[in-house]
């Protein structure tokens, strides 16, 4: 009888180690993917504010595309570059703040928040609070592929 109940508590010490293994496996791909995506998001709001377009090139695949408004997308790290530094030249004091991150089906969801003032060249002077959104889909590496995105523009 006692050697029954050793043998049971050994089988059960085995089947919990491969649950625990198991529990601890799926977990960790969680917290690396919710990681990454909150690693991107943050490098993305600290490049605006830093007014690094280099940094904020980066954040995409080398043949990531950027789209803005109604305009042509446009592809590659050098293109995004420019796009960003169109945006830093109108509004030199911006600051962008990552409001919250959501993982969906279609990808991670970047919800952000720029404050600054339109005094760049032909600038309005006015200050700006501006809202919105961009569905991400991400690379194995954590990168943007191509941002899909609306902003509030009153």
């Amino acid at each position: 009888m006692k050697s029954k109940i050793v043998i049971l508590l050994v089988l059960l010490s085995f089947i919990l180690s491969i649950s625990i293994i198991n529990c601890k496996g799926s977990i960790e791909s969680k917290i690396t993917s919710d990681t990454i995506a909150n690693n991107c998001g943050k490098k993305y709001a600290k490049a605006w504010s830093g007014q690094d377009t280099e940094a904020y090139s980066k954040i995409f695949t080398s043949n990531g595309s950027l789209k803005v408004d109604n305009e042509k997308p446009v592809v590659g790290r050098d293109a995004i570059s420019k796009v960003a530094q169109s945006y830093i030249t109108a509004f030199p004091d911006m600051i962008v703040a990552l409001d919250s991150l959501v993982k969906t089906t279609k990808g991670i969801e970047f919800y952000w928040t720029l404050t600054g003032t339109n005094i760049g060249p032909k600038g309005t002077g006015k200050k700006v609070n501006i809202s919105g959104f961009e569905v991400w889909k991400l690379d194995n590496n954590g990168l943007i592929k191509e941002p899909i995105g609306s902003f509030d523009t009153n």
